[in-house]
């Protein structure tokens, strides 16, 4: 590594500090890809790889207090927040063991031949292996869940691939403690430390995304960084997969009978979803459309109330800080934009919550309020006031793609009364997660969840949360009239790792 260290401005105090952090060389860079691509033979044993990934989460267990220490100085997180991700965090490694030792990811397909078919089948055998070399891009947001040992890195090595990541500036510390957690639980399992390497920089990113020996990126972060990196990935001479959450505005959709039954609650909900993390979090709620009238007001006043109580609070860095106090000022100077509490500097270092408020009808069509629906990252929501359902379905239909979509109904919409289908067929293609009732933020780390959405929201149609995430770094192979002898041991006819299969078009049972 260069030797010039980095520096960066404490989130807390506005102080600069020295990181630890430095700008990876491109040698350095090329040093790292290909020393991850020599170790890639080496995790081609499920098991090997399911071990790695519970020994990485014991020892990051182990190794708790140090790594939540280092992610609070340098991002202000706070060690409740922080000690809740490091557990999910764990519990993702785990999670990903449990996929690789099952074997469904693998999707095998078996059609022995056929001639009765028409035209005659030949034998058919089919199933998925890892791509090579990922690159994983940190996330600002989330120093553990997103970044070093996080979703995506965890998915990569249970596919099989080992992962280069460009670290987050905003916390280069803590990626450089959690990489050599995980080199070291590389070792420990008899691995090659160089499944798991680190860079550093800005130029490191994209030099990254070029190298010839990267076969896939993941990316959590803005529009432009990403955009930037996904059209890189595209312009390669071979091009690869780039799989990146942009932005996303999330929109709620309170119908007027909701409001009517329970706009306390929803007021009190809204605010606690919308400062949540001081409204740092992907799945932040940033555009309501709420009805005009009595119930949408009493939905205001309590949301007023709400966010009135919430203290100002520390972004990740000043760079955020600022484009946030720039954005809802901007925003705020629109015509008719209100600003029952008003969002914006709550200090030299802090950030105070607040919401704006806008007739719907001005982002019916095109116009200078369709500023407000672009993400404002921090504690700040846009609120729409709608006078009729044309108005929701106009304002819908300008909607750029978002990771989540809410309805809120009455209890009579959701038995099946009044317009609750029909927004919800409205909603849906806004979206790659749909909320009826709650609020989005917290994704869980579940089966059936599903993290991502139309552009902006992802550049691809896969997930970044949940077991379907494996899917990004695999392809499938199909072999056709191969010899027993000579096919992967998951593909012979006497299935020797008893793994879940399709053959002939019907379900076989492993061996337990």
């Amino acid at each position: 590594m260069a030797a010039a260290p980095v520096w960066s401005v404490d989130p807390r105090t506005g102080n600069p500090r020295e990181q630890v952090a430095v700008e990876s060389t491109t040698e350095e860079i090329d040093r790292a890809v290909r020393a991850a691509h020599a170790a890639r033979p080496a995790l081609a044993d499920r098991s090997v790889r399911a071990l790695l990934l519970r020994t990485a989460a014991d020892l990051l267990d182990e190794a708790r207090e140090h790594v939540i220490e280092a992610a609070d100085a340098e991002t202000a997180l706070g060690p409740t927040r922080l000690t809740g991700e490091l557990a999910r965090t764990t519990g993702q490694l785990r999670a990903f063991a449990d996929i690789v030792d099952e074997g469904a990811y693998l999707d095998i397909h078996i059609d022995h031949a056929d001639g009765s078919r028409t035209p005659p089948w030949p034998d058919l055998r089919r199933y998925k292996i890892p791509l090579g070399v990922v690159a994983v891009y940190a996330a600002s947001n989330f120093p553990l869940a997103f970044s070093v040992p996080g979703g995506d890195t965890a998915s990569a090595l249970a596919a099989g691939c080992p992962v280069v990541v460009k670290a987050h500036p905003d916390h280069p510390g803590t990626s450089e403690l959690c990489a050599s957690v995980l080199r070291r639980a590389a070792q420990h399992v008899g691995l090659p430390e160089d499944v798991v390497a680190l860079v550093h920089g800005f130029e490191a990113g994209v030099e990254l995304v070029r190298h010839p020996l990267i076969t896939a990126a993941g990316f959590t972060g803005s529009v432009r960084g990403g955009r930037a990196l996904f059209d890189a990935a595209a312009a390669r001479p071979a091009p690869i997969p780039f799989h990146g959450e942009l932005g996303s505005l999330n929109p709620v959709v309170v119908t007027e009978a909701a409001a009517g039954e329970q706009a306390e609650e929803l007021g009190a909900g809204l605010a606690g979803s919308m400062t949540l993390g001081e409204g740092q979090f992907c799945t932040k709620p940033g555009f309501v459309l709420a009805p005009a009238g009595d119930a949408g007001d009493r939905l205001l006043k309590s949301l007023t109330d709400a966010v009135s109580e919430t203290e100002p609070g520390v972004m990740l860095d000043h760079r955020m800080r600022a484009a946030f106090v720039d954005g809802v000022r901007e925003r705020a100077a629109l015509p008719q934009v209100e600003a029952p509490i008003t969002p914006g500097a709550g200090g030299a270092h802090t950030v105070s919550a607040g919401f704006l408020s806008v007739p719907a009808r001005l982002l019916a069509a095109e116009g200078p309020h369709d500023l407000l629906l672009e993400e404002c990252f921090g504690p700040v929501t846009v609120v729409a006031r709608y006078e009729s359902d044309a108005e929701i379905t106009a304002v819908l239909g300008r909607l750029p793609g978002n990771l989540t979509a809410t309805l809120h109904l009455s209890d009579g919409e959701a038995a099946g009364e009044g317009r609750g289908a029909e927004l919800l067929a409205e909603l849906t293609p806004l979206a790659g997660r749909v909320l009826v009732g709650g609020w989005p933020t917290g994704v869980a780390v579940a089966p059936a969840q599903h993290h991502g959405g139309p552009y902006p929201a992802t550049t691809s149609t896969s997930t970044s949360v949940g077991a379907t995430a494996i899917e990004r770094w695999l392809r499938p192979v199909t072999y056709q009239t191969t010899p027993q002898a000579l096919l992967p041991a998951e593909l012979r006819d006497d299935n020797p790792l008893g793994l879940p299969r399709r053959v002939d078009g019907r379900q076989e049972t492993p061996r337990s």
